[in-house]
Order: structure tokens, then C-alpha cells, then sequence
């Protein structure tokens, strides 16, 4: 019969969730991995560490711990030593390996990997907020972007709204058909919020006929037909006037070369042109 596994202690100057990650997974490969793990977390003078030794002595457990600062890893190491209590050291090795194969000292800064995944789970809700709110969906989603992009069908909305949202913005994007009344929250948020997307009727042309071959249409439909082309960008071109947003012009842009004009303008606070 196993015994029961002693009390961890898991010490970090940020969150220790990798620590803590690194105890279970160690203590999976016992007794179904029955532990329990007590976390002290953002760790940043050596009184705290007085008490998790103290406190894991009186236990019989044993500390894990996550320091990149210099001084607090050699007073743990010190402490825990002088009390006689186990110490595993989870981030020193691979930081010695590092610092040796490169040939460079590590930035010892706390929550860097912390600081990581912030900037995936944001990447991650800002592209499931584009799928949301693509194509005008559901208009209150307006109210919460970061950015609107607006334009008529085939101006490159919806590749730009998703690789804006790879630079972690929230982008929703609203189609413009003269038939449509647009949506009262376009009206509701800031000028500068929104961009609008224009192209050449010509270029146009060619990218709704080559939609409809490839959907098994006729090319000469109406949506190709360059008098409604013409009436649906004059639409959209007043509905941009009348908001007074930037707007961009798309015509032989590439959607990186579009992305980083709508970055520059949005950094400038929405004023220019293209």
C-alpha cells in the first residue's frame, strides 16, 4: 500500500502555474497523483520564504520553486538547506542551460511566460470575436469592437478584419448595400473607429466575376454588372462622408499592405486618407 504524498509547497515570483504544473504532472506517476499543492505566489522579498520552509518542515513536505531572481533563489536554496527541507529547483537548470548554450544572461524578469499566454488568449478572442461579428452579423457586436471596417461585397472585410485580429484587435466589419439600411450602432461609436474600404469599379468588376465562376455562375449577374457596382460604391461613398471615417482605398492592395495602413491610422488617431 502507497503512502500518502507529502504537502508541496510551490514558491514563485509570478504566478507559479508553471511549477505547479511541473508538481502534478511529477505526482500523476503516484497513487493517481493525489497531492496537495499549496501555491504562494508573486514571491518578491525572502519573509515569505522563512515561512513556506517553516511551514514545510512542520509538514514533512517538500518546496518547488520558480525564482529568476538571483538573491531570493540563493536565500531558499540557503534557508531550506540550514532547515534540512527538500527543495526542488524547477527553473534553474534550464536557465543554466540556456545562459550556457547562448552565451548570454537571461532578463531574470518575473511572469514573462505569464505575459505570453496574456498575448495568445488575446489573439485567440479577438480573432473568435472577427468570426462573431463578420459580414454584419449582429450589429451589437459595433458597440464593442476595437475597429469597423465597412465597404461594399469583395473589398477584402473579412481577411482584413482576421488579420487584424492576429495583432490582437477586435474588428467587425459591416457590408454596404444600397437596398440596407445600416445598422444605428455604426452611428453610436466614435468617427475614428471606424474605416471604410473603397476600390476601383474595374478591379471590382473582375473580382465579383471571378467569384461567380467560381461558385458556378453566370459572370454577366447583377453583382458584376459594372452600373450596379458604380451605384453601390457613390452608395457607400456618401455613407462614408456622412460618418466622417477614414477610408482606404484597396485597389492592387495586398491585405498586409491594407493592415498596416489601417495600424498607421489608428495610431495617429484616425485621420488619414488612402
Amino acid at each position: 500500500m502507497s503512502e500518502q504524498l507529502p504537502i508541496v509547497y510551490v514558491v514563485s515570483d509570478s504566478v507559479g502555474e508553471t511549477a505547479e504544473f511541473v508538481v502534478r504532472a511529477a505526482a500523476s506517476q503516484f497513487d493517481g497523483g493525489k497531492v496537495e499543492v499549496r501555491r504562494i505566489s508573486y514571491v518578491d522579498d525572502p519573509e515569505p520564504i522563512r515561512e513556506v520552509i517553516q511551514a514545510a518542515k512542520e509538514a514533512n513536505g517538500f518546496i518547488a520553486f520558480t525564482l529568476v531572481q538571483p538573491h531570493l533563489r540563493e536565500f531558499i536554496i540557503q534557508e531550506a538547506g540550514n532547515r534540512n527541507v527538500y527543495l526542488v529547483d524547477i527553473m534553474g537548470p534550464m536557465l543554466e542551460a540556456f545562459q550556457n548554450v547562448l552565451q548570454m544572461e537571461p532578463k531574470r524578469r518575473p511572469g514573462l511566460l505569464h505575459q505570453l499566454d496574456d498575448q495568445y488568449f488575446r489573439r485567440v478572442e479577438a480573432i473568435e470575436f472577427a468570426v462573431k461579428y463578420d459580414d454584419g452579423k449582429d450589429p451589437r457586436g459595433l458597440l464593442r469592437a476595437d475597429l469597423v471596417l465597412l465597404g461594399v461585397s469583395r473589398t477584402s472585410k473579412t481577411p482584413l478584419s482576421m488579420y487584424l485580429a492576429h495583432k490582437r484587435l477586435k474588428c467587425a466589419n459591416v457590408p454596404l448595400v444600397p437596398e440596407v439600411e445600416p445598422p444605428e450602432e455604426l452611428f453610436q461609436i466614435s468617427p475614428k473607429k471606424i474605416i471604410g474600404l473603397t476600390i476601383s469599379p474595374t478591379e471590382l468588376n473582375l473580382i465579383r466575376q471571378e467569384r461567380l465562376k467560381s461558385l458556378g455562375l453566370k459572370a454577366q449577374a447583377n453583382y458584376a454588372n459594372l452600373d450596379r457596382i458604380l451605384q453601390e460604391l457613390e452608395y457607400a461613398e456618401k455613407l462614408m462622408r456622412r460618418i466622417g471615417c477614414p477610408v482606404i482605398n484597396v485597389s492592387n492592395k495586398a491585405v498586409e499592405e491594407t493592415a498596416s495602413i489601417v495600424l498607421d491610422i489608428l495610431k495617429r488617431g484616425g485621420t488619414r486618407q488612402s
